[in-house]
C-alpha cells in the first residue's frame, strides 16, 4: 500500500493529509499536519453488531503532553484523564461526525485522534474536526462523506474566516460550524465581553497623584442580534461548501474499499402499526400527555403490555422488541402530527408558549448566592461561591507554554433522579461538562471583565424535562445578582426546536424532552436584552434553510425576552444573604505599598491577624482589596491601611560617624539588635560589636523597649551600623 500526501489550501488553511502511512492496521488513519501541529486520527470497527437501535460511536481526544515539549505536572508523570478542553472537543466531533453514518449501522466503531506536535497558532478543535473527518472518509467503513468545520471571528468589525489563536484573542466573536456540502450539521457560539475607550477626556483629581486627564472606559458584552448572527453562519456555509467538496475530492484516491456490512432493517410491521392507530389511538395520546418521562415510559409500557395481551389472546405471534418499535413509531407520528396538524403539543401549550416559571433567590442561608429556577417540569438549584483570585481553576493547554487560571467555573450536576432513575452519581461525564461548558459561554461575556476575584456557579438538577443547561443560565444569572456580583445584564436562556415533514414546518419554543427526542432539531440561545451570547444547535434534518434559521432566532428572542422579564421582577426581591463576605476595593500611592507590608512582611500580617481579613495588593497601581467574614472588621482593616497610606513620607537623618545616639531595642535576635533611631528607621546592632569580649545570650542583656547609647561606624544609604560605646572602649 504506497503511502499518499494529500495538500489541501482552503479557507485560510494549509493541510497536509498523509494517508497509507500510519496504524495501517486501523481501519482507517491519517497523519495530518497544519504549521507545526501534527495530530494522528485513527479509525477502528467491531464487527460484532450491537442488538440496540443506536450508534455506539466512541471518540476519543487526547493531548499528549510531549506535543508541546513538556513534562506532565503533578506527582504523576504521565497523561492520566482527559481535560475538560479535550473532553469537550471529544463531544463536538462526536456530534458532527454521527450524522454521516448510514441508517442501520449498529457497529461499535471508535475513533482516536492524537495530539503529537503542538502549534501556538493552529485552532486544535478544528484541526482535529478535520483529521477525524478525514480518517472516518478514507477507512473501509461506508461513510462517502466529508464534513468541514470553519470557525468565524470578528476582528474590528469585520467577520474573519479560520482565524489564528492569536487572533481569536482579539474577535468579539466565536462561532464554530460543522458541516458537509450545503448543509450544516452543529454550530456552537459564544461572544467575548471587550472594553470599549470612549473618546471622552476629563479632569479628574487624584488625591495620590494629582490632576490627571482621564479616559472613560465601559465594558460591552458584544451581543449579536439575528441579523448579524445569520450573515455569520451564511459566512459559514459558504465556506464549508467548498471546503468539504474540496476535501471529499483530495482524499478520493486514498479510500480504501469498503467493508460488507449488513445494516440493520428498520424493526416494522406495518399491519401492527395499523392496528395501533386503528384501537390504541386514544390511550397513544393520554400516555404522551404525561409530561414526566417517567411517567410516559410507564403509561406507553402499559399500552404495549395491553397490544401484546390483545394479540396473544387472538393467537398472533408477538415480538416484544417488533412491538416497541412500531409503538415508538407510531407515537412519534402522533407527537408530530399534534404539531403540525393542529399546532397543538404534547403537553398543550401553543407553539411559541414558554411553560410556568418559578423562581426563588437566596434561599440557602449559608451559601453567598443561590436561586431555585423551577421551568415546567424542569428544575434547577444554582449556587454562587466567590473567593480570592488564588482559589481559581489552574488548567493547561497544549497551545500554551504556560498555565492558565480559570476564575469563572461553571459546574453542572445531573443526578439520576432528576429522571425517575435509581442510578449512581459518580463522576461528571462528557454531557454534563458539555452542558456545563454551554452555561459558562452564556454567562461569561456579562461578568465584569477584570472582575477581582474567583466565582465558581454549581447548578444541582433536581428534575429534569427538557434544557436544563438553559434552566441554570436563568438560574445561574440569578445567582450571580444574589452574591452582589455587578454584571453588566441579566442572561437567560431558551431551547428551541423544530418539526417539518418537508413541506410544513413548526418551530417550539422551550421544548421538553419528547419535542427534543422527536423532532428534528435541538436549538439552544442564550442571551441578554440586548442579544445572543451563546448558541448551540444539532441538526437532524441534514442542513436547515437560512431564513428558517432567522425564523427560529426571532421566535427564540420573544421567549427569551418572556424570561427575562420574570427574571427582572425576581431581582427585585433579592435579600442578600448573611453569608456573603465583605469586600472592600480602595487605591492607596503605590510608593505606600512597602509601608502597608512592613519589613519582612510584619505589619500586613498584624493587620490580617488583628482585623482577620485577607489582603490583596498591587504593587504597580497601588490598588488595595480586603476581603473578610465580618464587615466592622474589613471596614476598621480599611481605616488602618490608609491611616499607613496617608502618613507623611520620613526621610532619613544623615548621621556622623563616630557620634553616640540614644535609641530604643525594637527587635532582639540570634545575630544582633534591631534598634529604631531618633529618625525612627531601624539600623542593626550586629553581636559582634556588642562588647570586646564574645556575648552569647543578648537576650540577657537587652529587652524590647530599652534605651541604650549606640555609636555609628558607618551609613551607606539606608544601611546604618552599630556598635556600643563599651565595645568601642
Amino acid at each position: 500500500m504506497k503511502e499518499k500526501i494529500i495538500k489541501v489550501n482552503v479557507n485560510n488553511l494549509d493541510e497536509i493529509y498523509e494517508c497509507d502511512k500510519i496504524a495501517k492496521q486501523a481501519s482507517g488513519a491519517v497523519m495530518y499536519r497544519q504549521g507545526k501541529a501534527v495530530l494522528i486520527a485513527a479509525v477502528a470497527i467491531d464487527e460484532k453488531e450491537v442488538d440496540e437501535d443506536f450508534l455506539p460511536l466512541t471518540v476519543q481526544y487526547i493531548e499528549k503532553a510531549y506535543a508541546a515539549a513538556k513534562i506532565p505536572g503533578g506527582f504523576i508523570k504521565r497523561e492520566t484523564k482527559p481535560g475538560d478542553f479535550e473532553t469537550l472537543t471529544s463531544r463536538i466531533i462526536d456530534r458532527s461526525l454521527r450524522p454521516l453514518f448510514p441508517e442501520g449501522f449498529h457497529y461499535p466503531v471508535t475513533i482516536t485522534v492524537t495530539v503529537v506536535s503542538s502549534d501556538s497558532e493552529v485552532d486544535m478543535q478544528v484541526a482535529a474536526l478535520h483529521a477525524a473527518s478525514a480518517a472516518l472518509y478514507v477507512s473501509d467503513i461506508p461513510v462517502s462523506r466529508s464534513i468541514a468545520a470553519v470557525r468565524i471571528g470578528k476582528i474590528d468589525g469585520e467577520l474573519t474566516i479560520n482565524p489564528t489563536l492569536s487572533q481569536q484573542d482579539e474577535s468579539t466573536l466565536d462561532l464554530l460550524v460543522v458541516g458537509q456540502g450545503s448543509d450544516v450539521l452543529m454550530i456552537e457560539m459564544r461572544t467575548m465581553a471587550s472594553e470599549v475607550i470612549d473618546d471622552i477626556e476629563v479632569d479628574a483629581i487624584d488625591p495620590m497623584m494629582g490632576a490627571a486627564p482621564v479616559i472613560l472606559e465601559h465594558q460591552e458584552s458584544n451581543e449579536l442580534d439575528e441579523e448579524a448572527l445569520v450573515e455569520a453562519i451564511a459566512t459559514a456555509q459558504g465556506a464549508i461548501a467548498k471546503a468539504s467538496n474540496a476535501y471529499e475530492e483530495a482524499l478520493k484516491p486514498a479510500v480504501r474499499e469498503p467493508r460488507a456490512l449488513i445494516l440493520a432493517e428498520e424493526k416494522s410491521d406495518e399491519r401492527l402499526y395499523q392496528y395501533i392507530e386503528s384501537n390504541y389511538a386514544r390511550e397513544v395520546e393520554a400516555a404522551i400527555s404525561h409530561m414526566a418521562k417517567s411517567e410516559r415510559s410507564s403509561e406507553l409500557k402499559k399500552v404495549r403490555t395491553k397490544i401484546m395481551e390483545a394479540l396473544e389472546e387472538a393467537g398472533e405471534e408477538v415480538d416484544k422488541a417488533v412491538v416497541s418499535k412500531v409503538l415508538e413509531r407510531y407515537k412519534k407520528h402522533v407527537v408530530r402530527s399534534m404539531i403540525l396538524d393542529k399546532q397543538v403539543r404534547a403537553d398543550g401549550r401553543a407553539l411559541d408558549e414558554v411553560r410556568p416559571i418559578s423562581i426563588e433567590t437566596n434561599l440557602l442561608p449559608s451559601v453567598h448566592g443561590s436561586c431555585l429556577f423551577t421551568r415546567g417540569q424542569t428544575q434547577v438549584l444554582v449556587t454562587a461561591t466567590l473567593g480570592d483570585k488564588k482559589d481559581a481553576q489552574m488548567f493547561e493547554l497544549i497551545t500554551d507554554k504556560r498555565a492558565q487560571s480559570e476564575h469563572f467555573m461553571v459546574h453542572y450536576n445531573f443526578p439520576g433522579y432528576s429522571v425517575g432513575e435509581a442510578s449512581f452519581i459518580g463522576a461528571p461525564g462528557r454531557r454534563e461538562l458539555g452542558h456545563g461548558n454551554l452555561a459558562k459561554r452564556a454567562l461569561e461575556p456579562a461578568i465584569p471583565l477584570g472582575y477581582d476575584g474567583t466565582i465558581r456557579l454549581v447548578s444541582e438538577v433536581l428534575e429534569s424535562n427538557g434544557s436544563s443547561s438553559m434552566a441554570t443560565i436563568c438560574g445561574g444569572s440569578l445567582a450571580l445578582r444574589s452574591a452582589n456580583v455587578e454584571m453588566t445584564d441579566l442572561v437567560a436562556g431558551i431551547a428551541m426546536g423544530l418539526v417539518s415533514d418537508g413541506e410544513r414546518h413548526a418551530i417550539l419554543s422551550d421544548i421538553m424532552g419528547l419535542e427534543d427526542h422527536d423532532g428534528d432539531m435541538d436549538f439552544k440561545i442564550a442571551g441578554t436584552s440586548k442579544g445572543i451570547t451563546a448558541l448551540q444547535m444539532d441538526i437532524k434534518l441534514g442542513g436547515i434553510d437560512l431564513a428558517l434559521l432567522k425564523e427560529a432566532l426571532v421566535q427564540a428572542n420573544r421567549g427569551k425576552n418572556h424570561i427575562l422579564a420574570l427574571m427582572e421582577e425576581a431581582e427585585k426581591n433579592i435579600v442578600e444573604s448573611e453569608a456573603l463576605p465583605s469586600t472592600e476595593h480602595f487605591s492607596v500611592n503605590p510608593s505606600k505599598i512597602g509601608d502597608i507590608i512592613g519589613k519582612a512582611g510584619a505589619t500586613i500580617r498584624d493587620i490580617i491577624e488583628k482585623f482577620e481579613v485577607s489582603i490583596d495588593l498591587d504593587r504597580d497601581a497601588g490598588g488595595v482589596k480586603v476581603s473578610g467574614e465580618d464587615k466592622e472588621k474589613v471596614a476598621a482593616a480599611k481605616e488602618h491601611i490608609q491611616k499607613i497610606a496617608e502618613a507623611p513620607v520620613r526621610k532619613q537623618m544623615t548621621y556622623e560617624v563616630g557620634k553616640t545616639y540614644k535609641g530604643k531595642v525594637k527587635k532582639v535576635v540570634d545575630f544582633g539588635v534591631f534598634v529604631e533611631m531618633p529618625d525612627g528607621f531601624d539600623a542593626l546592632l550586629h553581636i559582634s560589636k556588642v562588647a570586646k569580649e564574645r556575648v552569647n545570650n543578648l537576650s540577657e542583656r537587652y529587652q524590647e523597649g530599652d534605651e541604650i547609647d549606640v555609636v555609628v561606624m558607618e551609613q551607606k544609604g539606608k544601611k546604618v551600623e552599630l556598635a556600643t560605646p563599651e565595645f568601642l572602649a
